[in-house]
């Protein structure tokens, strides 16, 4: 089989061409692909199979280079998953040597790749995840009474204490959902990748309409805030952060519920809570109690010189108590160094 290397950046059809496989995602988008190559700076080679206009096989990867952490080609970084794209008379493994030998002459270090289907039935994962979808069938009202009664208590709270909600497309709501984002990563003892990310999602999807930021407020003040990403039938709640003093309010309930409705008022089947780690169970709890399906996300790293599945580990686990304790401004220069060289 002959895979082509194309760049969807340079293709005006990209987004066309995934929309007639229904593995398709937003994570497959040129839109994303230029956020990470614009953010970081990584070379986009998109293994593709096209016949007769169709896409019929894809895997998207991004080249990381770092003197820091090596070279390596990552499907894709900063990427909650991304399902390989491939009709079924195709074998995995034939696509991964394929990628694999190319890859041995960029000298890579490893290849890695991020998928909720088991296409490696005997390897071990690097990392593992989970991943909640909620589908979108009947109207909000139907939806809403199927959510978990501490779910719907928690909405109604918040619109009782006057919580307000509102859902923006302008770069001033990006700013302050970054605010509140640098908030929240310090709680968590994670640097907050750098504002320049945020700014290319903005340019790239945000203004392009196929995203907003909803922002909640108090007193008018905000105090929590969520960006989603979508494209065609699909959505995706991608970051969310809140104002830790305030969660009595149960804002972030609010906000989920304001951006679920607009998804099933416009005519989306899915909307996707992204991945959660497994030792999270505050936060699984809280996307199990929407009606959610959940999947299991499997991180696969293979060695290029050992020839063999390989375990990987978060690179900033081990400082989350050090992340915790540091300013703010000193945690966001620390992000824009690091993030480039941890995809």
């Amino acid at each position: 089989m002959k895979l082509e290397i194309i760049n969807p950046a340079e293709r005006k059809d990209w987004n066309a061409l995934l929309f007639d496989n229904p593995d398709y995602s937003f994570f497959h988008t040129s839109n994303w692909a230029k956020v990470l190559m614009k953010s970081y700076n990584y070379k986009p080679l998109y293994f593709s199979l096209v016949q007769n206009g169709k896409l019929r096989a894809l895997i998207p990867v991004m080249q990381v280079d770092s003197l820091l952490t090596g070279r390596r080609g990552v499907s894709l970084p900063f990427t909650d998953y991304c399902e390989p794209i491939f009709p079924p008379e195709i074998a995995f493994d034939e696509v991964l040597k394929t990628i694999t030998e190319y890859g041995r002459q960029l000298r890579w270090d490893y290849f890695e790749f991020r998928c909720v289907k088991n296409l490696v039935p005997n390897a071990i994962p690097s990392l593992h995840y989970y991943r909640h979808t909620l589908y979108l069938e009947g109207d909000e009202k139907n939806l809403f009474n199927k959510f978990r009664g501490s779910t719907r208590r928690n909405i109604i709270k918040a619109e009782k204490e006057g919580v307000e909600v509102a859902i923006n497309q302008t770069m001033k709501s990006v700013q302050e959902y970054y605010r509140l984002h640098c908030m929240t990563r310090k709680q968590q003892g994670v640097p907050p990748q750098p504002f320049v990310f945020f700014k290319n999602i903005y340019d790239q999807i945000i203004s392009k309409h196929l995203g907003f930021v909803v922002l909640a407020s108090y007193a008018d003040k905000n105090i929590a805030g969520a960006v989603f990403i979508h494209i065609k039938e699909k959505a995706i709640y991608k970051y969310g952060a809140s104002d830790k003093s305030a969660q009595h309010l149960r804002a972030n309930n609010l906000v989920m519920w304001e951006a679920i409705r607009w998804y099933c008022r416009n005519g989306f089947r899915s909307f996707c809570f992204g991945r959660t780690e497994p030792g999270n169970q505050g936060l699984i709890q809280f996307k199990e109690g929407w009606l959610t399906e959940t999947r299991v996300i499997n991180y696969y790293r293979y060695d290029l010189s050992s020839n063999k599945y390989i375990s990987g580990n978060e690179f900033y686990g081990k400082y989350h108590d050090v992340f915790k304790i540091i300013p703010i401004s000193l945690l966001k220069l620390t992000g824009e160094v690091m993030y480039k060289h941890i995809g």
